[in-house]
């Protein structure tokens, strides 16, 4: 058993001598009293002290008030042990009531002039969403994971500033771009959307999963998979495409592809500049049914007073019945 504030006993102990040298002091000086008090004089006194039953009485008073310095001794100890808050080891499965949700930012020389609108437009998302498990990756002719799923919001706000602090840059690769053009071309939209799908954890649990895919569907060279294969990827693995295309309707055929694409998995694509677009995605992904995802188990420390306390009232109890019974 553990204590929170261990040095409370130290306290009750403190209390406890306390108590007992005042009341050796009260004793001695009760006793000088006595000594000083002129004596009342009782015939044959030492043949009344001599008899077995006054012994036998003045034995049972005794053990009677050393029970009562023992029992109430003991009720302060359990009284200080309350108060510095035993302890014990629980071991809990944290239970996350959620949707997972994947930003999946393209960071192509095409985005660059709208790409601080959509992290501005993820940042009004995360306002929408409450306990969600959020993810960002970012892609070019390659991905790379910034953050992977968490439900830490204070941490994704930070990590969505420093994204986008980035695109204020004079060096030829920012530092959170690193490793987005490890391959050929550019913008490879439909390799980047299964990227970002593969990087759902729990694979064996059913949850909601959705891809928030900011994009402008240019695509500069050749991909593995195009914007339908990956689609038809994403819902393969129960994943639901929510498209931000700051170019809708610019190129009907570039603009209905990706329409499309999200269309296929269940989900949708908006304007970027739609005003509706950040209400109608939060509602869509909140419509999904959330799934219970057990955490990892972990070993907490918990309140367990009832014992002490217990012993602690016997004892208070029993102090109560022994003063009664002396008649103190």
């Amino acid at each position: 058993m553990a204590l929170s504030t261990w040095w409370m006993i130290l306290v009750a102990l403190g209390v406890l001598i306390l108590a007992v040298v005042i009341g050796i002091l009260l004793g001695l000086r009760g006793r000088r009293r006595t000594e000083t008090a002129p004596a009342a004089l009782i015939s044959r006194a030492e043949r009344l002290r001599s008899l077995p039953s006054f012994r036998a009485s003045v034995r049972r008073r005794m053990s009677l008030l050393a029970g009562i310095l023992i029992v109430g001794g003991i009720a302060v100890l359990l009284g200080g042990v309350v108060a510095a808050r035993p302890m014990s080891a629980k071991t809990i499965h944290p239970v996350d009531d959620s949707r997972d949700i994947m930003l999946c930012l393209d960071v192509s020389g095409s985005m660059s002039d709208v790409d601080v609108e959509v992290l501005s437009v993820f940042e009004e998302l995360l306002k929408g969403f409450e306990g969600e498990r959020i993810g960002l990756t970012i892609f070019n002719s390659s991905p790379v994971q910034v953050f992977p799923l968490t439900d830490d919001y204070p941490f994704i706000k930070e990590q969505l500033k420093n994204i986008r602090t980035s695109f204020d840059y004079n060096s030829e690769v920012p530092e959170h771009w690193v490793g987005t053009l490890n391959g050929p071309g550019a913008s490879l939209i439909g390799d980047g959307l299964a990227a970002c799908t593969m990087r759902f954890d729990h694979l064996d649990d059913d949850r909601s999963r959705s891809v928030i895919l900011a994009t402008d569907n240019e695509l500069s060279g050749a991909s593995i998979l195009s914007v339908t294969e990956a689609a038809q990827y994403a819902k393969s693995k129960n994943v639901r495409v929510f498209a931000l295309n700051p170019v809708q309707g610019k190129d009907a055929a570039v603009s209905a592809e990706l329409t499309n694409a999200a269309q296929l998995t269940g989900g949708q694509s908006y304007a970027l500049r739609d005003t509706t677009s950040v209400a109608d995605i939060i509602t869509e992904i909140q419509k999904q049914e959330a799934t219970a995802l057990k955490g990892q188990a972990q070993v907490v420390l918990v309140d367990s007073p009832n014992l002490v306390i217990a012993l602690m009232l016997v004892a208070i109890l029993g102090f109560l019945l022994l003063v009664w019974r002396v008649r103190l």
